[in-house]
């Protein structure tokens, strides 16, 4: 019997991913794994240790028990090698690491005299995209990666470890939320009180379903945010976003807003063509479920009323949506840039 259309897919799906987990183990034993930069490494591409959490609790435990994995980064390095330099960490989204990540963000933040490390979290994880299934690689890893990222950042000579921040994109403006929050970062054990010195969540992720944490003071730390999103974003709407930001101002973070008009989902990609992404799963604007850090619990927004068992499937099966659009613009680019600069030139002192 011939096979299916379907299974043929399905077949190739499941091939495709056998060979690229096969090619990043491959990678990854030919690559050598750092444990710190003591030894001031120039521009290159370096395996680091970092590790696998499935949940928030396990993110909780600041690694203990997780899956051990050996991720990348891209570190970009500005000429020079005088005095140290603020740094930013560069967080990919559903679709993996991208051109723009590697040769646009790099030469604008070093042309500004600012070190960047982009990283990879899929590929090492034998991953390509999330978009179609988001438990490929888990939220919380994400996470995970950014502080080990920190982590090996700060032992750079030529790195000022106060003055490190983190940007992300989509799915990694989610993780870009989340590691700017008081409880997640005791909970990861970083030394001498390294933490991030600003955060720039990009059209992100996060700003709605379980991903949001129920605001109140103390929640978020003191550390500048600013928000960068598209009014035309149909994969991650502005609106909650909007709300997010507005809350956590409210409890005492200082939070920039930056409004691109006219602006889609992933904006800052060389490709300004317009493409449907039919399959691509996100989260409804009007979903009312949120997550509270202190009891890690979740709860209906709407009523307060605690959600588990099947009223958390079900209220989760609701908030999902398909389908988005993901469109570059040249003039969103730049005028994010301006912002992300602006910002980051006001919190390091330049």
């Amino acid at each position: 019997m011939m096979p299916s259309i379907r299974q043929a897919v399905s077949f190739a799906r499941c091939l495709a991913g056998v060979l690229l987990a096969a090619l990043a183990a491959g990678h990854a034993a030919a690559q050598e794994v750092v444990s710190n930069f003591a030894s001031g490494p120039g521009n290159g591409v370096y395996a680091f240790a970092s590790t696998t959490p499935k949940t928030l609790p396990d993110l909780m435990k600041g690694g203990a028990g997780a899956e051990a994995v050996n991720i990348r980064g891209h570190l970009f390095l500005p000429p020079g090698d005088g005095a140290k330099l603020p740094a930013v960490v560069l967080l990919h989204g559903s679709g993996g690491v991208y051109d723009a990540l590697l040769n646009y963000w790099p030469k604008q933040f070093n042309a500004a005299g600012m070190a960047v490390f982009v990283l990879d979290m899929f590929g090492p994880r034998g991953v390509q995209s999330t978009a179609e299934d988001q438990s490929s690689v888990p939220f919380v890893a994400d996470v995970a990666d950014s502080f080990a990222a920190l982590r090996l950042l700060a032992t750079h000579p030529r790195i000022d470890s106060k003055r490190i921040a983190l940007m992300g994109f989509s799915r990694g403006g989610s993780a870009t939320l989340r590691a700017n929050v008081t409880r997640i970062i005791a909970a990861q054990r970083l030394p001498d009180g390294l933490r991030y010195a600003a955060f720039i969540p990009t059209y992100a992720g996060g700003c709605v379903g379980v991903f949001r944490l129920v605001v109140r003071s103390g929640v978020f730390t003191p550390a500048p945010m600013l928000f960068i999103h598209g009014d035309a974003d149909d994969y991650t709407p502005i609106g909650p976003c909007l709300d997010y930001a507005d809350k956590i101002g409210r409890a005492g973070t200082p939070v920039q807003f930056v409004t691109l008009a006219g602006a889609r989902h992933k904006f800052d990609a060389d490709d300004q063509r317009r493409h449907q992404m039919r399959n691509a799963v996100r989260i409804r604007p009007d979903c009312t479920v949120e997550t509270d850090i202190d009891t890690l619990t979740a709860h209906d927004g709407a009523t307060g009323a605690r959600l588990q068992g099947p009223a958390y499937r079900d209220a989760l099966k609701a908030c999902q949506a398909v389908g988005a659009t993901v469109e570059g613009s040249t003039k969103a680019r730049d005028q994010a840039t301006q912002a992300a600069l602006a910002f980051l030139q006001q919190v390091f002192g330049l």
